[in-house]
């Protein structure tokens, strides 16, 4: 036992990948879901974004063989595509590889849904009309499957957002956020309202955009996440103040940002990460406004 702890986490990484190698049915069965929980609590708590996302890649790499060994478990494949979707957030803006990755997100976020259910399964492929009839023929039963698409689909769509055929897509997502605020108002601490918060927001009302609709929906997300989730509030100054020229509000939501307690159970990166971005929407501000 004193050696294996000497060895440190790069050998016991090495070990599990040789287990999963060898096709341990055992080990697969029943430590797979439970390992890919604490991967991804784990990474939600650090607050080093760099290091992050220098060890990620060889997770996915471990969780990838789990699957292959597992191919139907839908917690599993669920973990992969959350994971892979926010390693794409991590990156610096390179479009060729985040798109590459976002591919890989979807496969494996479609993949557990249809493994979910059979409603689920070719989603991506229906026409608007049959893909609702699908998201409105579903219960409470289906909210993890449903919000766990939505989001990386949603990732997906910001990824490849220079092209037309996605960005038609967000109509689906819309639905499908909707959906999951129909069915658990406060599912993720309301994670689903800055989703439509976001999609409200996109096009000025000019063209189309629903500002003041978004404005409730981060508003509605603050309240349920208890203000803990300090992504939002860059969000609401991002997309709804900038927006509207509000640089009372924008600045108001920013140093509260900068102001507050990073460290909450499952929220440390991304309140880490919205610290930074906090930082520098501040910075640029004078120049914005």
């Amino acid at each position: 036992m004193k050696m294996i702890k000497q060895t440190g986490y790069k050998i016991i990484l090495i070990g599990l990948t040789a287990i999963c190698l060898n096709g341990c049915s055992f080990f697969i069965s029943n430590a797979t879901e439970d390992f890919g929980s604490s991967l991804s609590q784990l990474i939600l708590d650090h607050d080093d974004p760099e290091t992050v996302a220098e060890a990620i890649p060889a997770y996915l790499l471990l969780l990838e063989t789990l699957v292959a060994n597992d191919p139907e478990n839908e917690a599993l494949l669920s973990s992969t595509a959350t994971l892979y979707s926010s390693y794409i957030g991590l990156l610096e803006e390179d479009s060729n590889r985040k798109k590459h990755l976002a591919d890989r997100a979807l496969f494996y976020a479609l993949r557990s849904a249809c493994s979910h259910s059979e409603k689920f399964c070719q989603i991506n492929t229906l026409q608007y009309e049959p893909f609702e009839e699908v998201i409105k023929d579903t219960d409470e039963d289906d909210i993890a499957a449903l919000y766990s698409l939505g989001s990386v689909w949603a990732s997906w769509i910001q990824a490849n957002k220079s092209n037309w055929n996605a960005i038609a897509q967000l109509a689906q997502v819309k639905l499908i956020m909707t959906r999951v605020v129909e069915l658990d108002d406060g599912y993720k601490d309301g994670s689903a309202h800055v989703y439509l918060g976001v999609l409200a927001t996109i096009l000025s009302p000019a063209l189309g955009g629903t500002p003041e609709i978004g404005k409730q929906h981060f508003e509605r997300a603050l309240k349920l996440s208890e203000e803990k989730n300090l992504m939002v509030k860059v969000v609401f100054a991002r997309q709804y103040a900038r927006m509207m020229f509000d640089r009372e509000l924008h600045d108001m939501l920013l140093n509260s940002v900068m102001n507050s307690e990073i460290d909450q159970p499952g929220l440390t990166l991304m309140n880490t990460l919205a610290q930074k971005q906090a930082k520098e929407l501040l910075e640029s501000a004078d120049e914005y406004f």
